[in-house]
């Protein structure tokens, strides 16, 4: 469905509307699934245009409105779910990928080059971390991570090193980070980027992981992101039953990761998309909810006695940088956060063998609440000493706060917490 400066519609409509005419698909009041590998070509000069449309178009997936050629390259289910998620970015355009590290495996290698630095938020999530500093750094990229996002000096004496080291063509930003909440300011770092570009002649690309919170409380691009990254696997899907991952933004970059995509064949395969079509309908109930279990577990949390430390964004300190950036940034603080108990890993070991109902998992973002332990799970090939320069200990824990009934939930952790 067109959207028009007369028919504005809010996110919770374009969630169920974007992307999809039934008019286009012999009316059916829900998008079909296309599961074909190929497609006829309806007559030869068909084929040869349909190809050209493809290869030598600036975005590959615009092809389809001649005609489809092989679901590697294309098919009707990507383009439905692909405009539906870029509409809720804010977005020109978006890539669906196989899974969230299929889109940042596919970012990192279309803009970087050997020889080039990359600048990264810490913490980040372990399977980018791990691929910075072992397969990209194998590839002779430099990653450079920084630990304060809110704070301009150690931002632009991050920048300067990571220059040091080769031009700095990219800055991959996680916020709220995986697994500690740490917030990074997205505009700040847009002004930092243009200040790099003075400095060697060209402006890196700045990526915004979107993953802890997604479009319903952050639009990354408004705040001065050039791409927004998002693991569809957690919220965008919800129910813990498929996987998928989105990269949104201006037509011209999206494009490149686009026709890199059809090299590496990891796009969404139309079940995938038809799941995610389906699920992104009822995302803004269920981040209503899962934020509002989360207040409650959160307050549960920080008010026991073994509970040493808590992340949730909720209770940042006002007056804070921090603070500052949330309140700008965020429209709510999420359903995901982190908290330590006494006893270190032990304790940790003992609670989490303690629960009933929560469900010990790694992931995020499902109707069902699931916890973790990130140092021996999730971050576990993050070494042990960069680990703790972000805050991630023997004892942290980090809990994905689902929709069962917030008392259920409280009840269950009071009970796990007396094995502390």
């Amino acid at each position: 469905m067109a959207e028009t400066p007369k028919t504005r519609l809010s996110l919770e409509t374009l969630a169920i509307s974007a992307g999809y005419d039934a008019a286009e698909h012999q009316g059916a009041a829900k998008p079909p699934i296309y599961m074909t590998s190929t497609f006829v070509y309806p007559s030869a000069a068909q084929a040869k245009a349909v190809h050209q449309a493809f290869f030598d178009g600036e975005v590959p997936e615009k092809s389809g409105k001649n005609g489809f050629i092989y679901a590697r390259l294309d098919h009707p289910n990507l383009v439905m779910a692909q405009a539906r998620i870029a509409t809720l970015d804010r977005a020109e355009d978006s890539a669906l990928f196989a899974s969230g590290m299929a889109a940042v495996s596919t970012l990192a290698q279309c803009f970087l080059r050997p020889g080039d630095s990359v600048l990264h938020s810490r913490p980040i999530y372990g399977g980018t971390d791990m691929l910075l500093h072992t397969h990209m750094t194998e590839m002779g990229v430099h990653p450079v991570g920084f630990t304060d996002g809110v704070d301009e000096a150690h931002l632009t004496q991050m920048a300067d090193a990571a220059m040091a080291r080769g031009p700095l063509t990219l800055i991959m930003v996680e916020s709220p980070a995986n697994p500690t909440c740490a917030i990074a300011d997205i505009a700040l770092i847009s002004r930092l980027a243009d200040r790099v570009a003075l400095a060697q002649g060209r402006r890196p690309i700045i990526s915004v992981d979107n993953t802890f919170l997604g479009p319903f409380l952050q639009s990354p691009l408004e705040h001065g992101a050039d791409l927004c990254l998002t693991s569809l696997t957690k919220y965008a899907g919800g129910h813990s039953d498929f996987m998928g991952g989105s990269i949104s933004g201006p037509n011209a970059l999206v494009g490149k990761l686009k026709k890199l995509r059809t090299l590496m064949g990891n796009h969404a395969d139309p079940h995938n998309c038809w799941m995610l079509l389906r699920s992104v309908e009822t995302m803004a109930l269920r981040t209503e909810r899962a934020v509002a279990n989360a207040r409650t577990i959160a307050t549960f949390l920080r008010d026991h006695p073994k509970v040493v430390r808590i992340t949730y964004l909720g209770f940042l300190a006002e007056g804070s940088p921090e603070r500052a950036v949330y309140d700008r940034q965020c429209a709510a603080s999420g359903s995901t956060f982190s908290f330590d108990v006494e006893g270190g890993e032990a304790g940790a070991f003992r609670f989490l063998d303690r629960l009933r109902l929560l469900r010990f998992a790694v992931s995020l973002g499902g109707t069902e609440t699931l916890i973790c332990h990130p140092a021996t799970t999730t971050h576990y090939a993050v070494p042990e000493e960069a680990r703790a320069a972000v805050h991630i200990g023997p004892a942290t824990m980090r809990v994905s706060v689902g929709i069962e009934t917030a008392s259920d939930l409280v009840a269950d952790l009071a009970q796990a917490l007396e094995a502390v």
